[in-house]
């Protein structure tokens, strides 16, 4: 008797009852800590409207893939996405073909759905797929990582000589300032309140301040922050990087990690030491520690590679988004309308 493959819709309320079974197909692929629902749960409780839908799919009990989709608009769906998440809170087991899970995860999900997009999709979890009449898969952001899988010194010989000649010379000025760098790994629990609010005031002090998006304790990115590492370091998941200049907070790293992989979430500096870039020394000192240990397979940035990912990172891989449809009418038209704000956006405004 062959056993149905069906998608289950259910209240997100019901996401605590099927947590452990949600972070099973989480851990069976590694390297995405921040999907399981220790930070899932208290994102949800902060940033989530509470209409969103928990969707199973499986067979005779065995889960094949999970998602939390919220609405977008009125005839669409899309996968839980505050900016805290990386990635789309879509989990599969790795044998989920994206073209047809979404199109029937479209077809079940309650209302009259026209589109349904699953979001910021890692093709190393993810196999992208190519696009057809009901299904258009767009580029998000190309992110960066390192691979631990050699001495901290082979590493570091690799590295572009500007890297390796201004992290030099701004130790050396700060010897000569007599100022003492020095790092510093959080990773207890009670500890944690104290680091988020120096990360705050690290982030409200410069521009985040200014347009109002700084991590606080008092406001909702420091509440979600707070307990989803409190999370975290009670599993001996987190690490919270803070630096020193003397007695002085000047850079910090929010991490956490699985067995594998090391995740980099969050990154701020106190901009009034610029000059001698104390992330970038931080960075140095963390790195060399995380070579050393030798715990970890990755650390990963999963944010959009800058300039300064690529003195640190030789690799990237590109996210993407993919888009289903209910018509290949629909897409068709979709496809017209974004050529067409393509060719205008890539017309320059006439001078006046």
């Amino acid at each position: 008797m062959k056993i149905e493959v069906k998608w289950s819709i259910l209240p997100i309320k019901k996401y605590p009852d099927h947590a452990a079974r949600w972070d099973a197909l989480v851990c069976a692929r590694p390297g995405t800590p921040f999907l399981e629902s220790i930070f899932l749960k208290p994102l949800l409780n902060v940033f989530g409207s509470g209409d969103e839908c928990l969707c199973l799919l499986e067979d005779g009990g065995h889960l094949h893939a999970a998602a939390i989709m919220q609405r977008d608009g009125k005839a669409g769906w899309q996968t839980f996405q505050p900016s805290q998440l990386p990635l789309g809170a879509w989990i599969t087991d790795g044998r989920v073909d994206l073209t047809s899970a979404s199109r029937s995860l479209l077809r079940e999900l309650p209302g009259l759905n026209l589109v349904l997009g699953v979001s910021q999709i890692d093709p190393s979890l993810q196999i992208r797929p190519d696009d057809n009449a009901l299904l258009r898969t767009q580029d998000y952001i190309a992110t960066a990582w390192v691979d631990i899988d050699s001495s901290f010194e082979a590493y570091w010989d690799a590295r572009g000589k500007n890297l390796k000649q201004n992290t030099r010379k701004q130790r050396n000025k700060l010897q000569g300032e007599s100022i003492e760098p020095r790092i510093e790994c959080i990773t207890s629990p009670e500890l944690v309140a104290d680091a988020i609010a120096d990360y705050g005031k690290l982030e409200s002090a410069g521009w985040k301040g200014a347009d109002g998006t700084a991590v606080a304790l008092e406001n909702a990115q420091g509440r979600f922050y707070r307990t989803m590492l409190e999370n975290f370091s009670a599993k001996g998941r987190a690490r919270i990087y803070r630096y020193w200049f003397d007695e002085k907070v000047v850079a910090m790293d929010l991490c956490i990690h699985d067995d594998t992989v090391l995740v980099i979430l969050k990154t701020a500096y106190d901009e009034s030491y610029k000059s001698v870039s104390p992330s970038t020394l931080m960075r140095q000192d963390q790195f060399q520690h995380l070579f050393t240990e030798k715990k970890f397979q990755r650390i990963e940035f999963f944010g959009k590679v800058m300039e300064w990912h690529t003195r640190w990172a030789s690799q990237s891989r590109t996210i993407y988004h993919a888009t289903a449809y209910r018509w290949a009418w629909l897409k068709a038209l979709h496809a017209r309308r974004a050529a067409v704000q393509a060719v205008h956006a890539s017309i320059a405004p006439a001078e006046s």
